[in-house]
């Protein structure tokens, strides 16, 4: 392989590790071999100007305390949502989830749960403006915040939202049901108190 072939793999190649090392739900595993064909394929996967499709990255925010978890009402998509967005040729895809929470809900005090993937998505956007219909080719990381922090709301949200462990997601998007779901999971998993554990604490 020459160099420059080696130099445009090795931006892709810890993205590529993490999906080799994901353990997809039975709904992500052709998500999961489409990503990985998409990220071999394309050497700008990581850039917007890519039409067809590219990398983004997002976060499942949950408190410190694993009480709640934060959606947005995005402006543009009209839908309940994690923060995420573009990568703009950033490889590091935990980065940019950490960065566009701070964007997204002004939150500074983050930090990954894990730096393993939480969760994978290919959803279909439409046709907006001067910018043709594409594929986002989404990774989720576990993130949280203490839960003291304020949050606040910038242009791309109609509303931010912290959600209590028991309360109903407002939406039916599957992949944000199932984050959810694994959310849930996780606290089980780590026998941490529930909502209505610490009530009667």
């Amino acid at each position: 392989m020459r160099l420059l072939e080696r130099v445009k793999m090795s931006k892709r190649t810890k993205l590529l590790n993490l999906l080799e090392a994901y353990t997809p739900s039975a709904q992500e595993q052709e998500c999961k071999k489409r990503m990985i064909q998409f990220v071999r394929n394309h050497e700008d996967c990581f850039e917007r100007t890519l039409e067809i499709g590219h990398i983004t990255a997002s976060a499942w925010l949950t408190t410190s305390d694993f009480s709640r978890f934060l959606l947005m009402h995005h402006r543009k998509l009209n839908m309940w949502v994690q923060p995420g967005g573009h990568c703009d040729g950033e490889s590091n895809v935990l980065a940019v989830a950490l960065k566009e929470v701070f964007e997204e809900t002004g939150l500074t005090d983050v930090e990954p749960v894990s730096t393993a993937l939480f969760d994978i998505d290919i959803h279909h956007i439409p046709e907006y403006k001067n910018v043709p219909a594409h594929d986002h080719y989404d990774v989720r990381f576990l993130i949280s915040t203490p839960d003291k922090n304020m949050i606040v709301q910038n242009h791309e949200s109609k509303e931010l939202k912290w959600f209590e462990f028991n309360d109903q997601i407002p939406t039916q998007e599957p992949s944000v049901v199932r984050m959810a779901q694994k959310w849930h999971a996780y606290i089980s998993s780590q026998n941490m108190p529930t909502q209505e554990t610490r009530k009667e604490l």
